[in-house]
């Protein structure tokens, strides 16, 4: 049976970061959206999009921002749960956006050097990964080093390092809604703490962690490990 998402849901979703912060930016939907298309129910992304979108108001620059958020939020999960996953929620999203929230040339410079790229891709991964960040480039590189270089360059530099529509906070909640919901508690940890290097407060992450686990949950995803916790300190 198809996984259709009810408004009821997105409701809670939502209250769950409401009643942990003050913060008006509410990343609930983002999680949601990541937490559908890692879970292979690309028609749920949709259906939340258009439920998003009928509470933002006229505004066509908010609109815009909506849709684009949305969109590379999908992209950048596409890294960890997979760019099959991340192309059919994409092609989902786009059969209900209207025209005029399509974008129809890249967003991102294409064109910036390979070299420019990982300088900057470094810069995000360190600022993500803090103390750990030496410890887990030389596992990448150890383990294969074109895996290093790709994580640097074209992860860290390309995809997650365009921070014009998700910031590096949004990014690292990209991360934690797909990982969780594909279970890989290595990669959990290191980005449950890297939301908070990135400025998210503890009941913060606990929120994130709780929005992706129950929007997972009702998306039929089951778990082989358990979801790890969100460090005290």
């Amino acid at each position: 049976m198809t996984f259709q998402p009810k408004v009821e849901l997105f409701a809670h979703l939502k209250s769950i970061f409401e009643q942990a912060s003050s913060n008006p930016q509410n990343p609930w939907y983002i999680l949601a959206a990541v937490s559908f298309c890692a879970g292979n129910e690309p028609q749920a992304v949709a259906e939340l999009f258009k439920y998003v979108l009928t509470q933002t108001g006229d505004n066509h620059e908010e609109r815009l921002l909506l849709a684009r958020k949305f969109r590379d939020a999908i992209l950048k999960a596409g890294m960890t749960c997979g760019y099959s996953k991340a192309i059919n929620s994409t092609i989902a999203l786009h059969e209900v956006t209207p025209v005029d929230l399509i974008d129809t040339k890249p967003i991102r410079n294409v064109y910036t050097p390979m070299e420019d790229q990982e300088k900057h891709g470094r810069v995000l991964f360190r600022n993500t990964y803090g103390e750990t960040a030496d410890t887990v480039q030389n596992l990448l590189d150890t383990v294969y080093p074109d895996l290093g270089f790709f994580s640097n360059t074209v992860a860290y530099g390309f995809v997650y390092g365009f921070t014009e529509i998700l910031s590096p906070l949004e990014t690292s909640y990209v991360l934690i809604a797909s990982l969780i919901t594909t279970d890989t508690p290595r990669q959990i940890n290191w980005h449950l703490d890297g939301a908070r290097r990135n400025g998210a407060t503890l009941a913060e992450v606990k929120a994130v962690r709780q929005i992706v686990i129950e929007a997972a949950q009702a998306a039929g995803v089951h778990w082989k490990n358990t979801v790890p916790e969100v460090k005290e300190t």
